[in-house]
């Protein structure tokens, strides 16, 4: 779930809007504005509820945020690195580079979500009395109470006890804390979230058929957290699969990378001719400046390559994961999705010293009899355009 519209940083975090955030903002206006606030509180014009309604639903996505801010930062206070937050449809996502080293660190990132979102279901509830005390508008009290009502909603709903919810990861951590094996409990957690998707698509199922269309939203958010159940439960098995496995046990070394300031005709034209995806880009001062891939190239006119510098389309190192020798492949799965091809570039004091591709990771796997579907591991034989002629794969072995 990438951000597509960035907001800035808040307390050193990445945090962007998916664009289906447009999606709960409109059905929340409109919800609102156009049949709740008329119906309780009548005699208002139609341009208040629909202030009221934006109001709610900007504060809505604030306290998303909040929930979500509370996860990374008591995630970085237990070592664990953020990537960032992105806001979408269904809610929030704290994207957690790493896994918790303990079951007390991953209870403490679970439960202060629902902790802070109970936290601002209490000072809405203050404001709200407050509002009353000093005779606000009704409308300022209504929404106050309804974003009350929904914190509240959004804490006791985290605490279920499924993955991916935050009462999943509690559930997590204890077994793991009682069994002592982090990947049985985390597959007990996504089972226990796999039948909550069912529970909540047969409830809607039912509400559509006897009552009204409100039912599409449980049916929605079930067939939501029974992906993510399954993309969890997978993950627990291929942690359990490539346990003990480091990133050097997999990764491909040497690799070469390339000066910046040659064109992309230059480059295409010196570059050995090898399988390749992405290679490494250096920076004036010999460092791993950004990677350039097949795509990148493509995306320049042909008749402009002999005098693009490739550090011009090279994709910022920040864009890029990255890892260092000794961290257990299991790391690297998070970050697999997220990256240019599916690479992860591994790095040992800023040196470039390997590269990981989801192929490593997919025959680690099977080396140890799990069929591990890695994010990126077919993207060479997709629809993907075919990169320029001369293009290598630093690190590969010569055909």
């Amino acid at each position: 779930m990438n951000a597509n519209i960035p907001l800035g940083r808040i307390a050193g975090i990445r945090v962007g809007l998916h664009w289906s955030v447009a999606g709960i903002v409109v059905v929340i206006v409109f919800a609102l504005a156009g049949y709740r606030f008329p119906a309780v509180y009548p005699g208002h014009s139609q341009i208040a509820y629909t202030v009221a309604g934006i109001a709610a639903s900007g504060l809505l996505v604030c306290s998303l945020l909040g929930h979500e801010l509370a996860h990374a930062v008591v995630a970085r206070r237990n070592g664990v690195a953020v990537e960032g937050i992105t806001l979408w449809l269904l809610g929030g996502v704290a994207r957690l580079r790493d896994e918790a080293r303990s079951p007390g660190a991953d209870l403490r990132i679970a439960i202060v979500g629902p902790t802070a979102s109970a936290a601002l279901a209490v000072a809405f509830g203050a404001l709200a009395w407050s509002a009353y005390v000093v005779g606000a508008p009704e409308l300022v009290m209504a929404v106050l109470g309804y974003m009350t009502l929904l914190n509240l909603l959004l804490a006791l709903f985290n605490l279920l006890p499924a993955a991916p919810l935050d009462g999943g990861r509690v559930l997590r951590a204890v077994l793991w804390r009682w069994r002592g094996d982090r990947y049985r409990a985390a597959l007990w957690s996504a089972r226990a979230g796999l039948g909550l998707s069912y529970l909540l698509v047969l409830g809607g199922i039912v509400q559509l058929i006897i009552e009204s269309t409100a039912g599409l939203w449980w049916v929605l958010l079930g067939m939501f957290i029974a992906a993510a159940a399954m993309t969890e439960e997978r993950q627990a098995r291929a942690g359990a699969a490539l346990a003990g496995i480091r990133v050097r046990d997999v990764m491909s070394h040497p690799v070469a990378a390339v000066d910046g300031n040659l064109t992309i005709e230059q480059f295409l034209r010196t570059a050995p001719s090898r399988s390749r995806t992405i290679c490494p880009v250096l920076d004036p001062t010999g460092r791993i400046g950004g990677v350039i891939a097949g795509r990148d190239i493509s995306a320049v006119p042909q008749p402009e390559w002999g005098t693009t510098a490739l550090h011009r389309v090279a994709r910022p190192t920040e864009c890029i994961a990255t890892a260092a020798p000794e961290e257990p492949l299991t790391a690297l799965l998070p970050r697999l999705s997220e990256e240019a091809e599916g690479r992860v570039l591994v790095l040992a004091e800023d040196e470039l010293v390997g590269i990981v591709a989801p192929s490593d990771i997919s025959r680690a796997a099977e080396e140890r009899g799990l069929h591990l579907p890695v994010p990126g591991a077919s993207t060479a034989e997709s629809g993907r355009p075919t990169p320029p002629p001369g293009w290598w794969y630093p690190g590969q072995p010569p055909r």
